[in-house]
């Protein structure tokens, strides 16, 4: 299975910048951290960046196109984020999600998600 811990979040004021890592151990071959996901205070769970397993392709949430930058370099994860508004502070977890067909394991685990414990992110104006 696999671990994820994120780290780099902290205040910033609006038009800052902020770097998040997430580094992952365990079988980060066959269940690699493919996404970063938010969640503000009373609102749902958002996704807001993914990046394939081999790297080539990002895709954004609307919000953050054009000022977030998700890549991956060997097992840690990480998302840049520039100009940065109140309207990004929340809690920011990296996703892990089994590759289907890798690995061996039951196939109950090929549903599963892996979480880190979230690293929060605060913009003052």
């Amino acid at each position: 299975q696999v671990h994820l811990k994120e780290s780099g979040g902290g205040m910033v004021q609006a038009g800052g910048s902020l770097r998040l890592s997430c580094a992952a151990s365990g079988d980060t071959i066959c269940i690699p951290a493919k996404a970063w996901y938010r969640q503000a205070p009373g609102k749902e769970r958002e996704l807001v960046a993914t990046i394939t397993s081999g790297g080539s392709t990002t895709n954004y949430a609307d919000s953050v196109k054009g000022r977030f930058t998700i890549s991956r370099e060997k097992h840690i994860l990480y998302l840049q984020m520039d100009k940065l508004n109140p309207e990004d502070t929340a809690l920011y977890y990296c996703n892990a999600h089994p590759e289907r067909g890798c690995g061996g394991y039951p196939e109950w685990l090929y549903e599963k998600d892996y979480w880190g414990q979230g690293t929060q992110v605060t913009v003052s104006s």
